[in-house]
């Protein structure tokens, strides 16, 4: 029995690797490497994502593209070969980046289900949402990016400074590292909560921001109006409501799965009861 049941996998794995050295490079398949193809649809999805400026040479660019996905392909066959998706940090970056790219293409599935609104619930929104249209501006801004302290005593050093100035000479005393930036913000795209903060602060005292494990410290040098009415102000409203109770169904969602899900934690790990 055991004799047989070799022979039957060595023929087994013998017809894949025929299988694919017989790949080639035709019809749908633009390029094989070392056995693995590449595909004309993936390639097409490369170049939706290049970004490519008009009036540029198409045939170039996607030459470009090819082998830049080409050299990918070598790059991760190698990080195979040397195991590198047998480490833990590898499989659980995997496991997030499915989960990522589940999540966003739900939403955006979800997102062509939500209804377009009446005109007269988008002049509504309009009118609720003045930094989006009727006071919409461009902020020039200057930046501080820096690790926000573990030690809360410098951080309530930091929540007191005035100015960017002083900021900069509380980073500088507690060494923490930092780098100064200059960048411009539309107020369309900025939370109605959070420009209401911004502007009650005083002129020249800077406001933080978390993005992810950073903290940004910005003051605003210069604003310039870009006001935006009328049937110009409408598609950009209506879309701005279809994403809001997008996310909004989405938060049902979460909270009703949660409600309906078996969780069991660690003792120590369980989030503390309100």
């Amino acid at each position: 029995m055991g004799p047989l049941k070799y022979r039957i996998f060595t023929i087994a794995a013998g017809m894949v690797i025929l299988a694919a050295c017989n790949n080639k490079a035709e019809g749908q398949t633009v390029a094989v490497v070392n056995g693995q193809e590449i595909t004309l649809s993936e390639l097409n999805f490369e170049l939706g994502l290049a970004n490519v400026p008009p009036g540029s040479d198409k045939a170039v660019v996607r030459a470009q593209v090819l082998q830049s996905m080409i050299d990918r392909r070598l790059i991760a066959a190698q990080a195979l070969e040397e195991g590198v998706d047998k480490t833990p940090d590898f499989l659980s970056r995997k496991r997030r980046a499915e989960e990522d790219l589940l999540i966003s293409m739900l939403s955006s599935q979800r997102l062509k289900s939500v209804a377009l609104p009446s005109v007269r619930e988008t002049d509504a929104f309009i009118a609720s949402h003045p930094a989006m249209f009727a006071n919409r501006e461009l902020w020039a801004l200057e930046q501080v990016q820096f690790q926000p302290p573990a030690d809360p005593s410098v951080q309530a050093e930091i929540d007191k400074t005035p100015s960017l100035a002083a900021l900069v000479a509380v980073l500088q005393k507690h060494g923490v590292t930092f780098a100064q930036q200059k960048n411009r913000l539309d107020t369309a795209i900025v939370p109605a909560e959070l420009y209401q903060k911004i502007s009650a602060i005083r002129e020249g005292e800077p406001f933080i921001v978390r993005v992810g494990d950073r903290a940004i410290a910005s003051v605003i040098v210069g604003r310039e109006a870009k006001p935006l009415g009328g049937d110009q102000a409408r598609p950009i409203a209506a879309d701005a409501m279809r994403r809001e109770q997008s996310a909004k169904d989405m938060a049902n969602r979460v909270s009703g799965l949660r409600k309906a899900a078996k969780i069991e934690y660690q003792k120590g790990f369980a989030p503390a009861k309100p």
